[in-house]
């Protein structure tokens, strides 16, 4: 689709008229197509057009008689859709009353309270909509706080803490091994969660007049009512004009034989429990998995981890091999294309038991926990959502588009429960969009720059193409990758493990992805980001000034070997 936009049409000294449009371009696959919509515009006489692939915006401006509808034919040639959209800005008054076809205040119904529900909740009632949330669960907030990444992450800087006193890289510095109190963590680490959620979802709630709690397990009764089954057999019925579903997603549980009826962890038991395994069995090698493994690692449990493939094979190859040599080298364990065949149980008479599991290559494993960390299938099981006649993906997904739109004119979906990216920021953004849209604006979420960090020691994050991914979309390409030997603040800091990479496409010479393991690589990842989104070619980013002893002056270093040796670069890159 091509949105356009008219911001002004004025007078030039020949008195020809020139005119601007923000063009919007449906179709382009990669950046190159973008710059071939440049080059075939350009040629023309008086037309001048920028077009950003990430964006899907091309920027025009044309001075002298050429029309638009001329200027529009020769782009669908190229093979892209075009259509006038007049692009509407979100309505922000929160004094005019979002209204329905019936001229009473808007309604909005949201499943669900975590961050997209919460996001779409605020947008809804700022935009003059009235919203009632439903909830199923004890506590608000979802996952991200209260059993996901905020509690994870106070785990995890607990034990990169623990890790530090007895193995860091400093002489002088005696190192020794620290004493732990697992209870005495907890207990800090709920304090945290529990003063985040009171701040980001209770106080809010309990401040705003226009969001309405209810309790109990939603399911559709048609396409505008929910059913809400509420506790001792009561029910309730819920009318609304729009519905937004944002009921995430749970631990997925894989069919091992002998597992069910086990006292086997999720992410959720291994982050709440209060004592550290003596052997620390994990099965699954995604991002969570990963995370878990390592912090108890570092907490003092032995760890033993099963991956069906090879650590993070969804990622680019660099990544996966060089942090399963950092893992082992921290003494992790690691038994890749290694599937578990069967699990069996002992409970101990003075112990926590022990588990057994057997795997494809033979080996019988001991340990006191077993951790199950093997993905996280969207929670649509139970909605009914059929009756609705919402589509859902062979995984229960709730299939939307960019602007968060179900098949269903009226009902959205945002979050983990969607076939969208499972981060809590990308549902937030979702969940914000869906609400513009719901009160009358039009409102999509850009995913081609989305950044995916893991909190791993070096941290992993990734955004754009990697070279694998950009060949699958015919995209020549040319990569770098700078060891952090080569960075002086890793140097200065005693830690070199990881590596930056970049991707760029050739002959327009635009970054187009990058993949970073380094310690705070989730703090340097946006820059690359930006670079992204403002379609930067390697040597405007190579240019660019970048604070000395830094880590994310990696970048820049990084993109000066598209064109010199490392080993030929002054101490601070200039």
């Amino acid at each position: 689709m091509l949105a356009i936009r008219q911001p002004f049409a004025s007078q030039n000294n020949a008195g020809n008229c020139m005119w601007t449009k923000e063009l919007k371009i449906d179709g382009m696959t990669c950046p190159s197509c973008a710059g071939g919509i440049e080059k075939k515009l350009n040629a023309l006489e008086g037309v001048d057009i920028k077009v950003s692939y990430s964006e899907g915006i091309g920027n025009l401006t044309v001075k002298g008689k050429t029309s638009l509808k001329s200027l529009i034919k020769q782009i669908e040639g190229k093979g892209y859709n075009v259509t006038e959209f007049d692009r509407q800005p979100a309505v922000t008054d929160n004094k005019r009353k979002a209204t329905a076809q019936n001229g009473q205040q808007l309604h909005v119904a949201i499943i669900g309270s975590g961050s997209g529900a919460f996001a779409c909740a605020l947008g809804a009632v700022e935009n003059g909509a009235k919203v009632t949330l439903v909830e199923s669960k004890p506590i608000i907030g979802g996952t991200c706080v209260n059993i996901g990444c905020v509690p994870s992450k106070i785990m995890i800087r607990a034990a990169h803490i623990v890790h530090l006193q007895k193995d860091h890289p400093f002489v002088g510095i005696k190192k020794q091994k620290p004493v732990i109190d697992r209870k005495q963590m907890l207990i800090q680490q709920q304090a945290r969660v529990d003063e985040l959620r009171g701040a980001k979802y209770e106080n809010i709630l309990d401040s705003n007049p226009n969001i309405t709690l209810v309790r109990g397990f939603a399911r559709f009764k048609n396409t505008n009512t929910l059913i809400v089954d509420q506790e001792h057999g009561d029910f309730t019925e819920i009318t609304a004009d729009r519905f937004l579903v944002a009921t995430g997603a749970s631990s997925r549980i894989p069919p091992i034989p002998g597992l069910a009826g086990t006292p086997y962890w999720t992410s959720t038991e291994a982050l709440e429990s209060e004592k550290l395994p003596d052997h620390l069995i994990v099965i699954g090698s995604s991002i969570v998995a990963l995370e878990l493994a390592q912090a108890y690692l570092r907490l003092g449990s032995k760890v033993t981890l099963l991956a069906r493939s090879s650590l993070l094979f969804r990622e680019d190859p660099d990544i996966g091999a060089e942090l399963h040599k950092i893992l082992e080298t921290e003494g992790m364990t690691i038994l890749t294309h290694t599937q578990a065949e069967a699990v069996s149980y002992k409970k101990g008479l003075f112990s926590s038991g022990n588990f057994t599991i057997k795997t494809t290559k033979g080996q019988s494993l001991r340990g006191d926990h077993l951790l199950i960390a093997t993905g996280r299938p969207p929670n649509t099981e139970g909605l009914a959502l059929d009756q609705a006649g919402v589509e859902i993906s062979q995984n229960g997904a709730i299939l939307v588009d960019d602007h968060m739109r179900t098949n269903v004119e009226h009902i959205y979906a945002a979050g983990d429960c969607t076939n969208q990216p499972q981060f809590v920021y990308v549902a937030a953004a979702a969940g914000t969009r869906a609400a513009t849209n719901m009160t009358g604006g039009n409102a999509a979420i850009d995913l081609s720059t989305m950044p995916t960090v893991m909190f791993t020691e070096p941290q992993m994050a990734t955004v754009g193409m990697s070279v694998a991914e950009a060949h699958r979309n015919k995209i020549q390409t040319d990569s770098r990758l700078l060891s952090l030997e080569h960075v002086p603040r890793s140097l200065a800091n005693f830690e070199t493990r990881g590596f930056v990479k970049l991707v760029m496409e050739e002959g327009s010479r635009r970054l187009i992805g990058a993949q970073i393991l380094a310690p705070e690589s989730g703090e340097m990842i946006q820059t690359v980001v930006l670079a992204i989104h403002n379609q930067m070619t390697i040597e405007e980013l190579a240019g660019q000034l970048f604070p000395y002893l830094t880590m994310v002056e990696a970048i820049k270093l990084c993109a000066q070997t598209f064109s010199k040796d490392v080993k030929e670069l002054s101490c601070c890159a200039g």
